[in-house]
């Protein structure tokens, strides 16, 4: 039995399943392999994404691959109700719906964990992290899981060096045809498309401050130069700083940034990157928002209290006015601004980062018992057999080495 919000609006996210699945030819080709080969039969999937058009259709291509698919969002504002009330109308159990409560989410993970999952695919950590806290006589039936994301990596090294991870994890955020189209064209793009449709604002001539600068940070600060601003990133490692200053980006801690900053996004995957002490040095009208996987990025408890009101300024914009009478504007509570006020990543881009998870996921099926706990590579014949799958469906070719050249290259 499946938790949702209304399965009237079934139609709705029919509609838009289908808009990306004649966008994303690389999962459609995969789900007709897997629709003949079956690798996942008998077994049940977990998956914890966020639950728009472009995740379900990667929820059928892994039950295509006979999956028995158990489903739930990995962010309560980046549900989408008509798309869940689709997957649930075509027979898949989900457990999501938009605006839920912390104590409802985590009960809709738990959910689709105690059913004893084979394989999980997560997004932030969140499945695996409650598996081995609270399901621990399950743990022995994981087959592995995969990994969406940078932040949920970090929780998976974590545990590795700690010695609790007790299956196999593939790190898919890292893969090549992931982090590099995904985090720096996806981020780039569906970001500012989530700032723009929520505000009604122009990006031109503002300036816009990035916090962060690995690939999802790149591509912000990448799109807002596009667009018009003046970019400013702020960063702790020094060698990504050296690199935003060569790709033109003016460098600068996050105390000074704060005086200059129009509209702020935080991509950095650590906790309290802007916090109280920044926000009485910002300008009036200055806006918030955050890219990064957990809403910890903007403090948020600290700007609640340090408000003097706070109101509703525009739908999924909320204004925090404060002691010097200045008003701060959040975009989505702080949680991940292209979902929670967007449609995510465009089809194409996500249609790479899927063929990835579902590769992955058949890598694990097909390696059963092969191996130890502890945190894997995507292997490099799936990246390069996703990247050749993209290249012919843009309709490009490209050479191949000629035997004298791969003996020349020790290949």
């Amino acid at each position: 039995m499946s938790t949702i919000r209304d399965i009237t609006l079934a139609p709705s996210g029919e509609k838009k399943i289908a808009w990306v699945e004649r966008n994303m030819p690389l999962c459609r080709s995969i789900g007709e392999e897997f629709e003949k080969t079956k690798p996942f039969a008998g077994l049940k999937v977990a998956l914890s994404l966020h639950l728009e058009a472009k995740a379900a259709y990667l929820c059928r291509v892994m039950a295509r691959g006979g999956a028995e698919m158990h489903i739930a969002g990995s962010n309560p504002l980046s549900t989408q109700d008509d798309v869940v009330a689709a997957l649930v109308d075509g027979g898949l159990e989900v457990h999501a719906f938009r605006g839920c409560t912390m104590e409802e989410y985590d009960a809709n993970i738990d959910k689709i964990l105690s059913v004893g999952p084979d394989i999980i695919i997560d997004d932030g950590g969140d499945l695996v992290h409650r598996m081995h806290t609270a399901y621990t006589h399950l743990l022995p039936k994981v087959i592995g899981s995969c990994e969406e994301t940078t932040t949920g990596i970090i929780r998976l090294h974590q545990m590795e060096r700690a010695g609790t991870l007790r299956f196999p994890a593939v790190t898919v955020n890292d893969a090549d045809c992931k982090h590099l189209f995904d985090n720096r064209y996806g981020t780039g793009q569906s970001v500012w498309d989530g700032i723009m449709r929520t505000t009604n604002l122009i990006v031109a001539g503002k300036d816009v401050v990035v916090a962060g600068y690995g690939w999802c940070g790149k591509g912000v600060a990448m799109r807002a130069k596009g667009l018009g601003a003046r970019v400013t990133v702020t960063e702790v490692d020094p060698i990504r700083a050296i690199e935003a200053v060569m790709d033109g980006f003016t460098v600068m801690p996050m105390a000074e940034a704060a005086k200059i900053g129009d509209i702020f996004c935080t991509v950095t995957g650590c906790e309290r990157v802007i916090t109280a002490e920044h926000f009485p040095l910002m300008k009036d009208g200055a806006i918030l928002t955050n890219a990064g996987h957990f809403d910890v990025e903007v403090d948020m408890r600290a700007l609640e209290n340090a408000a003097v009101n706070k109101y509703e300024a525009r739908h999924n914009i909320d204004g925090y006015t404060l002691p010097n009478g200045r008003t701060l504007f959040v975009i989505g509570e702080g949680r991940l601004v292209n979902l929670a006020s967007g449609d995510g990543h465009p089809a194409e881009i996500m249609d790479m980062s899927f063929a990835i998870q579902a590769l992955s996921a058949r890598y694990l099926a097909q390696n059963r018992g092969k191996l130890a706990p502890g945190v894997y590579a995507v292997p490099r014949e799936i990246d390069e057999d996703v990247a050749r799958r993209e290249l012919q469906s843009m309709g490009v070719a490209i050479d191949t080495l000629t035997q004298e050249q791969r003996d020349y290259l020790g290949v």
